[in-house]
């Protein structure tokens, strides 16, 4: 779902019924959040505690799924004035509805709802969003839609230098008091919701000057060139859109799988932290940074636009530690040679990414797996997440609704036991170079401790370290209660899916993963 892969859209060439040309954005009408937002509830009940640490951002880590979702759906229920929500991916299903709905209800007691979405991630969702377009208050935009809405991959055929550009940018703020923003989309794998696969991912819940900054950002994004009104895009609501909306809202309410997740949430301690002011906040200095949108549309080089230098700058050279978690994690020439470096002047490189038995995408595991070597001669250390590591972080099997595997989906990293990135920025060609990416840049010790810590314990058991063998082949390493397990080929997946993945690294195709 995150990358579209051009070779699979030329099966479908013979169908392609030529370029769809988008509409004219004259008429639609700027806006911009709400400043004058303290006396809201959010605002007064956060008023004593950012008093209290002028200058300074409130940080509290979203790890748990089930906090994650928490967290999103009460935002919704004590905003006041405005909810701004921009996401890449916005599923269906049990979760995805209930956030729905949740907008909904805080639209109908007033509240401004402004949702941007990639339009990549809205397969499936035309009813649903034009129903919610429909409402008075609340307005849906589709980011660098997709016009043909039926057979989507046509959209890479008669347009694909524009359609492979994709907003992978993920907040959700609530009165311009209080806002999330990390690697999570939304949907069931994203909370810990339902069977299959549960990803371990990591958002922020953010107060004070950093969420004036992700609502600028938000701005930004909403009045770009790339951001279209849906009810130009899609078919609009018909009569009965709004009693179609509540039935299926009560449909999900009704299903075993939302029940038994809604009765999992009441139990989550988050949410009385939350409504009492007790919730346990790190204080620190915290910088929004983003892409500009308009590296959607721009061609060629656009080194100004993006948020790479960026990071690079805010998080400056390390000198002892570099612990990095990534995904889909493709260092390329470039990244592999300065990650090599920085282990050859002796900085302590470690990076989590997922192993091929885990990854939910092969062909970026392709460009990952040629570089190991390389690496792993530097004295980099690298561990690749097992699929069956998931139990400690979703709780019971219960509150998912039956057994689930684990897939990673945080980016973040720490630098020197100082500095931590959090955000929806991939180390790999696609989020550098043709997607649009967000996070925070966070001066926290604590929060850096927090990373080197799992580093130095957690992940180690939750994973499969790679190692180099005399011979300079890989093997792996796992660790159980017995001890260490040894495997010499990519343990989890069969002869097959190697060989795949062995033909996708000698494609020239590192650029689009």
């Amino acid at each position: 779902m995150r990358r579209p892969w051009p070779w699979l859209c030329a099966a479908l060439a013979t169908l392609a019924a030529g370029c769809v040309s988008l509409p004219p954005l004259a008429g639609r009408e700027a806006s911009t959040a709400f400043a004058d937002t303290g006396a809201t509830p959010l605002g007064r009940a956060l008023a004593p505690r950012l008093a209290g640490h002028p200058g300074k951002t409130g940080i509290y880590p979203l790890k748990l799924p089930a906090d994650a979702f928490a967290a999103r759906a009460l935002l919704a229920a004590r905003a006041q004035r405005s909810l701004d929500v921009q996401y890449y991916i916005w599923r269906g299903d049990e979760t995805g509805m209930l956030l729905a709905e949740a907008l909904w209800r805080a639209a109908e007691r007033g509240v401004r709802v402004r949702l941007l979405l990639d339009d990549h991630g809205t397969t499936g969702l035309d009813p649903v969003l034009a129903a919610l377009d429909a409402h008075a208050n609340i307005e849906v935009r589709l980011y660098n839609p997709l016009m043909h809405r039926g057979l989507r991959a046509l959209n890479f055929l008669t347009d694909f230098s524009r359609a492979n550009r994709r907003m992978h940018n993920k907040s959700f703020i609530a009165d311009n008091q209080a806002a999330i923003v990390g690697g999570r989309n939304v949907g069931n794998e994203y909370f810990g919701a339902g069977g299959g696969v549960v990803f371990e991912d990591l958002d922020v819940l953010a107060v004070g000057p950093a969420v004036r900054a992700a609502s600028r950002a938000f701005d930004l994004y909403w009045n770009s060139d790339s951001a279209y009104p849906a009810a130009s895009i899609i078919e609009p609501a018909g009569a009965g859109a709004r009693a179609l909306l509540e039935e299926q809202f009560a449909a999900v309410h009704a299903s075993p799988a939302a029940t038994d997740y809604l009765k999992a949430l009441r139990e989550t301690p988050l949410v009385t932290q939350l409504v009492d002011g007790a919730l346990p906040l790190e204080w620190a200095q915290a910088q929004l940074v983003c892409d500009d949108p308009a590296k959607t549309l721009a061609g060629g080089e656009h080194g100004e636009l993006l948020l790479l230098p960026q990071l690079l700058r805010l998080a400056g050279s390390a000198e002892k530690r570099f612990d990095l978690v990534s995904p889909y994690f493709v260092p390329g020439d470039q990244g592999t040679a300065n990650l090599a470096a920085l282990a050859r002047r002796g900085v302590q490189v470690r990076i989590l990414t997922n192993s091929l038995a885990a990854s939910d995408v092969a062909a970026v595991h392709a460009g990952y797996a040629k570089r190991r070597a390389d690496l792993l001669r530097a004295g980099v250390r690298l561990y690749e997440l097992k699929p069956t590591a998931v139990a400690e972080k979703t709780k019971d099997k219960e509150s998912r609704g039956g057994s689930s595997s684990a897939s990673l989906h945080a980016k973040t990293f720490a630098v020197d036991g100082e500095r931590v990135f959090v955000g929806s920025f991939n180390f790999d060609p696609r989020s550098a170079r043709l997607n649009t990416e967000m996070g925070l840049v966070i001066a926290s010790p604590e929060l850096a401790r927090q990373v080197a810590a799992a580093f130095d314990a957690v992940i180690p058991r939750e994973s499969w370290e790679v190692r180099l063998a005399e011979d300079g082949g890989l093997y792996w390493i796992e660790r159980t209660p017995s001890g260490e397990k040894r495997y010499d080929s990519e343990p989890g997946v069969g002869l097959l899916k190697r060989l795949g993945v062995g033909i996708l690294s000698l494609l020239p195709i590192e650029g689009l993963l």
